[in-house]
């Protein structure tokens, strides 16, 4: 497409996340952090929320990037939407336990009793990280509630790091779970980029992508994108690959305020900014 005629070595606008072109703004550094305390206070569990496309997948891996593996052993649930004994089951296989033998609760949980206690004897915490909570039926967040009250007398033996959806918290005001809702000890909700963070965004992952300069969106375009996206990071990608391509179609190498509205016109479920209808 419109590599060459930009100088990229990659698309920049992707939206499958990729740690290569993490944007550091300030919510989801102020998001890492709130993971990395909460980890290392090593209680309860930690709720990350925010709409669709802010990044909380990014943010995940980033997160699980930066554990050290010789102190912390983590099992990852990319769709956790399982009934408990197959959430349990999946949990277990994910931190190298073996359990599709046994047919009841009470035997899983004790097999995953001795399993944590030989890893907290080896001096290592083990962390349970699951994407798209929202999707946990109510029955499988209790089982998972269940399983943090592995503990010694002096801590517990794993902690729970759930994303997803603001429906995520709808689910848990629910008082069927309300002994875990209590147990959220650290929490964040992501909101999108900032105002001031659009040019910024864009220049960097242009820059990563092999652009020389990162100025490929004028300050008047990145400002109209900002608009049409209303800050979140994906649709911020999704128009600005669009906008590109309008641009390389008419052998430009910036992208202008019409391009971006064409393409702020072109994407389902967005809606023109309002002063923007009159024009």
């Amino acid at each position: 497409m419109y590599l060459n005629h930009f100088g990229l070595r990659e698309f920049p606008f992707g939206i499958t996340p990729d740690t290569s072109f993490i944007y550091s703004a300030d919510a989801h550094q102020e998001a890492l952090n709130t993971l990395l305390i909460g980890l290392d206070t090593g209680e309860g569990f930690i709720k990350i929320t925010g709409e669709v496309g802010t990044g909380k997948t990014l943010l995940c891996r980033r997160f699980l990037a930066s554990l050290n593996d010789d102190q912390v052993v983590v099992a990852y649930l990319p769709n956790p939407m399982l009934e408990p004994r197959i959430l349990l089951i999946a949990i277990a296989e994910e931190l190298g336990l073996k359990l599709q033998g046994f047919d009841y609760q009470f035997h899983l949980l004790k097999e995953f009793n001795e399993h944590l206690m030989n890893v907290a004897a080896q001096g290592k915490k083990v962390v349970i990280c699951i994407d798209e909570a929202q999707s946990m039926p109510l029955e499988s967040l209790e089982a998972l509630r269940l399983l943090s009250n592995l503990e010694t007398e002096k801590r517990k033996l794993l902690q729970v790091v759930m994303f997803g959806q603001p429906e995520l918290d709808d689910k848990l005001s629910n008082p069927a779970v309300r002994q875990l809702r209590q147990r959220i000890v650290f929490h964040y909700r992501m909101p999108g980029l900032k105002h001031r963070e659009a040019a910024h965004y864009l220049a960097h992952r242009l820059r990563v992508a092999g652009h020389r300069d990162g100025d490929v969106f004028p300050p008047a375009s990145a400002r109209l994108l900002f608009r049409w996206s209303r800050g979140t990071p994906r649709l911020v990608n999704i128009l600005a690959h669009k906008a590109m391509l309008l641009a390389y179609g008419e052998g430009k190498t910036r992208v202008s305020k019409a391009h971006v509205s064409l393409a702020g016109r072109d994407t389902e479920g967005l809606a023109a900014p309002r002063w923007w209808q009159r024009w």
